[in-house]
């Protein structure tokens, strides 16, 4: 009996591994950061972010969605439109190295084998994890103490169209709600930076990435697919 359960498991997993629609692609686009130096504005790109991403399609609906990103973020308050801001005069730059590992749901039937152009909105969440330097200002100067990791939870909104049998660009824009304070300096996480601190100590760093993705499909054609 032992043998028949074990055979199933085979052929289905067998099955299952044949039925999945894989995409590999690039992102290009910008990158802006929301926190306690410079603009308030969720989307408004000013530095260069590119990425790569895989997508394991499990059905016309869904995909696991995994990616690598990198950009280097920055703000300048004399860009506000705080009044406080401007008059503190503070600009930092920082860089982020991101993983992620999340899912992506669409809202219409995206059959990647179906022939002719189209297209559907989609959302993506799922966690990540950046690093970072650790900043610090001492006057109006920044000074960096060491490069550390931190989590993030990502809510992405975009619109993705097939152009031809292989390939899919998209159009997405994602805020990153991190687990830290820091990215500007605002917050050190040493004890002995404590005197540095300043800002909103209550809310927590925001960054968003906005920009194109291209993909290219390959693999099976799954069981869902119409004949």
């Amino acid at each position: 009996m032992k043998k028949v359960y074990h055979t199933i498991v085979l052929l289905l997993a067998m099955q299952f591994a044949h039925a999945q629609i894989h995409e590999f692609g690039l992102f290009a686009g910008g990158s802006n950061f929301i926190g306690d130096v410079g603009r308030t504005d969720y989307i408004h790109p000013n530095e260069p972010a590119i990425g790569i991403l895989y997508k394991w399609n499990k059905s016309p609906r869904f995909a696991w969605r995994f990616s690598a990103m990198r950009s280097k973020i920055s703000g300048n308050d004399l860009d506000s439109d705080v009044a406080g801001r401007k008059d503190r005069g503070l600009q930092f730059e920082n860089s982020i190295t991101e993983l992620s590992a999340g899912f992506e749901f669409n809202f219409f039937d995206f059959d990647q084998h179906q022939s002719g152009f189209f297209m559907t909105p989609y959302l993506s969440s799922g966690v990540n994890y950046f690093f970072h330097d650790n900043l610090y200002v001492v006057g109006n100067q920044y000074e960096n103490d060491d490069r550390s990791g931190d989590f993030a939870l990502p809510i992405i909104a975009g619109i993705k169209m097939k152009i031809s049998r292989n390939f899919i660009l998209g159009l997405e824009s994602g805020a990153h709600y991190t687990f830290t304070d820091d990215i500007d300096g605002s917050f050190p996480k040493k004890s002995s930076l404590e005197g540095y601190k300043f800002g909103n100590v209550n809310s927590k760093d925001w960054y968003v990435f906005t920009g194109l993705t291209l993909t290219y499909t390959f693999g099976e054609k799954p069981c869902y697919c119409r004949e």
